[in-house]
């Protein structure tokens, strides 16, 4: 008989990796979960999706991929750890509710492969054939793995700067500001990174409750790849300019995010919301934005009386243009926000009207920047404030600013730039953020810089909240083409219950 000893310690971390939550049996059956963690204990794999960019032949699409600099799952240094690996893979299109097939892409050249940390690499599609995108990150490469993917089409019905950030799968999204008015074209993205087929359904809510749908219960996802679906296909109710599209998944899990294509604004994709919550705070508002709407949805029994501010360079203020929005339970409630920022960058901070009233909602933003002809679109859904650490990719050395906001007390945040593509070296900077401001930051930026680099955004203990997100700006033709990228905590470590004892296993 031979006795083979395993260490709990070990069990629970790789559970915790995957789920952040490990709960221990011992062998007579009964489960244990101590109460006290070991602390932040680096993830070992990190997945991550891609929409498939565009469908245009002129579409000319940048990916970057980067792992913050750290430390390796289970405390090794980060360099030369020969078997860790980031790296994406094609997810073919699917066929689309209602059994159409979709346009299958051709051959095409994922990212190259991250090899250590600190370091972005950067890749190239062009054409409307860039496929959606699965793949995952392990050993050293896996916590705070980050994919930005742009780009830019510059002519025709989805004209525009794109970006996104690729997300982690998951089984509930939220989004506020989607539309089934006939001048925008929105298309949900539904991409599935496992080996067994997910099902999801999407549930469409416009300002007088839900819409009556079809083909939306039971929609299957095949194993490694993408099905977008036309959100004005799905109902019968004619056009909505303001809808709340939730998605769910009966079985398995999906990456999605919402791509907008209006017929005079551009188009950019819109991210899911935060979770719902009883406040929210909506960064990266630009200081020349002409036009400012915002969208919100409370998903339960009670309506939501809404105070709106916002939170700018100097201060935080009441906008005179609207001071609350009355959101009603279970209908999408809307509401204009001229001459919103006056020349300031800033984020918009929505609290209950009645602060022992706070209903949980869901809320984005869309911002337009430019005039007649040449407008442009983005999309700011609200986010949660960074707790640990957040990246984001492909900056350039002209058009990126950083947006910090701090809508409580002052806070201190670490910004490093990390090296470019092409060459560079790393540079950091300490940037305070005073109670109630925003604070725009453009002079972190690699030294030697050849490429586009990345950013990577750590808030100093002892500080209040901060929330982030980074505008790139890239005009062409006299359009003040951008897209804007909130930045959500990377969760590349998780807190795993401590072992009291070891859980041993008899061979024979």
């Amino acid at each position: 008989m031979k006795r083979t000893t395993l260490s709990l310690i070990a069990v629970a971390t790789t559970l915790a990796a995957v789920t952040g939550f490990a709960a221990l049996t011992a062998p007579d059956g009964t489960v244990d979960v101590p109460p006290i963690a070991t602390g932040p204990v680096p993830v070992e794999r990190s997945s991550l999706l891609c929409p498939a960019p565009s469908t245009s032949e002129v579409a000319e699409t940048d990916y970057t991929s980067y792992t913050p600099a750290g430390k390796a799952a289970g405390g090794a240094a980060a360099k030369g750890d020969n078997a860790a690996k980031a790296e994406l893979k094609p997810a073919p299109l699917a066929a689309t509710p209602g059994g159409t097939p979709a346009k299958k892409p051709t051959a095409a050249k994922a990212p190259g492969t991250v090899t250590q940390p600190g370091k972005p690499v950067g890749a190239e599609a062009n054409g409307g054939a860039a496929p959606a995108l699965t793949g995952a990150a392990t050993g050293a490469l896996a916590p705070g793995w980050t994919v930005q993917q742009t780009t830019v089409v510059p002519a025709g019905g989805s004209r525009g700067l794109l970006g996104v950030a690729c997300s982690a799968p998951d089984t509930d999204f939220w989004f506020p500001a989607a539309s089934t008015a006939k001048e925008r074209q929105d298309y949900v993205h539904l991409t599935n990174p496992d080996d067994t087929a997910a099902v999801a359904d999407i549930e469409l809510y416009g300002p007088e409750g839900a819409l009556k749908s079809q083909l939306t219960e039971g929609i299957p996802v095949p194993a490694h790849s993408s099905v977008p679906v036309l959100l004005s296909t799905l109902t019968g109710e004619g056009a909505k300019t303001d809808v709340t599209v939730h998605v769910t998944t009966r079985s398995g899990r999906v990456g999605a995010v919402v791509g907008s294509a209006d017929d005079k604004l551009g188009s950019d994709w819109l991210p899911a919301s935060a979770d719902p919550a009883g406040t929210a705070v909506l960064p990266g508002i630009p200081g020349d934005a002409t036009s400012v709407r915002l969208v919100a949805y409370a998903p339960g029994d009670d309506d939501a009386e809404l105070k709106i501010q916002l939170v700018g360079e100097n201060g935080t203020i009441v906008p005179a243009s609207a001071q609350s929005l009355h959101v009603k339970s279970g209908m999408t409630a809307s509401v204009d926000l001229p001459d919103l920022t006056r020349g300031e960058t800033g984020a918009l901070l929505l609290t209950p009207s009645d602060p022992k009233k706070a209903t949980p909602f869901v809320a984005a933003l869309r911002v337009v920047r430019g005039k007649g002809d040449k407008q442009e679109v983005a999309f700011i859904p609200a986010t949660a404030a960074i707790t640990a650490r957040a990246t984001v990719a492909d900056n350039r050395a002209a058009g990126s600013t950083l947006m910090l906001t701090a809508p409580g007390a002052t806070a201190q945040v670490k910004v490093t730039a990390s090296a470019g593509t092409e060459g560079g070296t790393t540079v950091s900077k300490t940037v305070t953020v005073k109670a109630g401001t925003t604070t725009k930051v453009t002079d972190v930026v690699p030294a030697g810089l050849k490429g586009s680099y990345a950013l990577t955004v750590e808030p100093v203990a002892g500080g209040g909240p901060v929330h982030a997100a980074r505008a790139l700006a890239l005009p062409q033709d006299g359009i003040p083409m951008f897209t804007i990228q909130t930045l959500a905590d990377d969760r590349g470590a998780v807190h795993v219950p401590r072992a009291k004892q070891d859980l041993s296993v008899l061979d024979d």
